[in-house]
């Protein structure tokens, strides 16, 4: 039987205020265990909540970006349930009416196809404590620093058909909430997280599936492989004249496996009420308007005025556009060399394989910007050959105390510029020329790949600095 899976994401995005979302306790990661859980994060008796308004400044943020509404009426609510990490027993969410309602995001796909994934909603709540399993043998402890970090809920529409898109989904969103600046997008310490949520059905078929959730994946890769895993889980499952279970599994990257955590519960296990502590939040119209204002150039946009104004192909466009770090770095060459392609090229190449190869963020590149821009004019001006300015660059990269230094300073004190002087060019070709008669005759005689022979020739006698350009000049008026 052929089967399509069905899938939905929800996604926890942790805003990037100083302090919490109903107390002035610290958001700062790293600090020792449980020293920033304040008396309201543990929810002590006689403590009153006080939300922080600019977690709700950055939940409307988003939902302008994505086209959602607004609902200038929301309320919170209490979700009962008692895990360890929960200090209160309750967590304070949102649920029947939450701060942004239906909106969507079109997702870019590897093949250069798209899908368009709705946004159900996005909804503010508070951050829950973490367990933690290896530091004390065979016992858990737990940390409550996380407890009350405002967090931004966002879950789709059941709208995706394959584990790729929905990596590219949460790789989407990745980079819409670091364009906003209202996360800091570090996987590794946690700010987003991914909940998956995946069903099977005949293919044809209208009825979704049973759905099993996969709960908090922090890796692109491990998004993909999870669901992956799950789907062909599922199959065998239902092949095999099985029935899926509702239920909640966790992902284990080492065996690349599923595994069952707890039955899945339904809404009505958490026994939603309105908060009697925190009043409905009314936001008013000019509220969002100024947030509106204040909205970036978003990805579709950048990407567009690459391919509109600098004339850039559109993929050089899609991949500058879609990481805002790398997209700022771009420009910020850009604005030194005044070469659109070139400056492109760079970015794509020389530096990108760098990064890639040390696993390093654009941001802790070992080139700055302004080195990348300068390094460009002088290939520009021909005052590097492409050969010396790859020199330049690795010169430039594994050694730190070049970060910000002078380019043309470096090249003088590398003796890199390109050799333009014709007279001396001159002499160096007639040199070569007279040493290899034969080949001068295949040139003569019509053979034209002889050509790169001597130009290889000049190359390896100057160490690459002649210009090639004025080097083949040369040979073809001499001969």
């Amino acid at each position: 039987m052929n089967w399509e899976p069905v899938i939905g994401v929800e996604i926890h995005v942790q805003l990037a205020t100083q302090s919490k979302i109903f107390s002035g306790a610290s958001t700062a990661f790293g600090a020792e265990p449980n020293a920033q859980a304040c008396a309201v994060d543990l929810g002590l008796p006689g403590v009153l909540p006080v939300l922080n308004e600019q977690a709700v400044a950055f939940a409307v943020k988003f939902g302008l970006a994505i086209g959602a509404q607004i609902n200038l009426d929301s309320i919170f609510d209490r979700k009962n349930y008692f895990y360890p990490d929960l200090p209160k027993g309750y967590q304070i969410s949102q649920f029947e009416t939450p701060i942004v309602g239906r909106g969507e995001v079109t997702v870019q796909l590897e093949d250069g196809s798209s899908r368009v994934v709705g946004i159900t909603r996005a909804h503010l709540e508070e951050d829950a404590g973490k367990s933690v399993h290896d530091r004390f043998a065979g016992l858990t402890a737990i940390d409550l620093n996380r407890t009350g970090t405002p967090l931004l809920e966002v879950v789709s529409e059941p709208d995706m058909r394959t584990a790729k898109e929905a990596a590219a989904y949460f790789r989407q969103l990745h980079n819409l909430v670091r364009y906003l600046k209202i996360c800091d997008g570090n996987l590794a310490e946690g700010s987003m997280r991914c909940d998956a949520n995946v069903s099977v059905r005949p293919l044809g078929e209208e009825t979704l599936g049973e759905r099993t959730e996969i709960k908090n994946i922090n890796s692109f890769r491990f998004v993909e492989r999870a669901i992956t895993y799950e789907i062909e889980r599922q199959i065998d499952v239902l092949e095999s004249g099985g029935t899926i279970e509702r239920e909640t599994r966790l992902y284990d990257d080492e065996r690349d496996e599923t595994r069952s955590m707890r039955s899945k519960e339904f809404s009505e296990d958490y026994r939603y009420f309105p908060d009697p502590d925190l009043l409905p939040l009314h936001i008013d119209q000019s509220f969002v308007d100024a947030i509106a204002a204040t909205l970036p150039e978003l990805p579709e946009a950048r990407c567009s005025r690459y391919i509109d104004e600098l004339e850039l192909p559109e993929y050089d466009a899609t991949w500058l556009s879609n990481d805002p770090d790398v997209a700022d770095y771009f420009e910020a060459v850009l604005a030194i060399s005044g070469n659109a392609k070139l400056s492109s090229n760079w970015v794509m190449g020389e530096l990108s394989g760098r990064l890639n190869k040390e696993d390093l963020p654009v941001n802790e590149a070992r080139v700055s910007a302004t080195q990348l821009g300068q390094l460009i004019q002088r290939l520009e001006d021909n005052t590097l050959s492409s050969r010396t300015a790859k020199t330049l660059f690795d010169s430039l990269w594994k050694n730190e105390d070049t970060q910000g230094g002078e380019v043309d300073a470096l090249i003088e004190e590398l003796g890199l510029a390109q050799m333009n002087d014709a007279g001396e060019l001159e002499g160096i070709v007639d040199e070569i020329l007279a040493s290899h008669p034969d080949q001068v005759e295949q040139l003569r005689s019509g053979k034209d790949k002889v050509l790169g022979f001597f130009v290889g020739q000049v190359m390896k006698q100057t160490q690459g600095k002649a210009n090639p350009q004025q080097v083949n000049e040369l040979i073809r008026r001499k001969i």
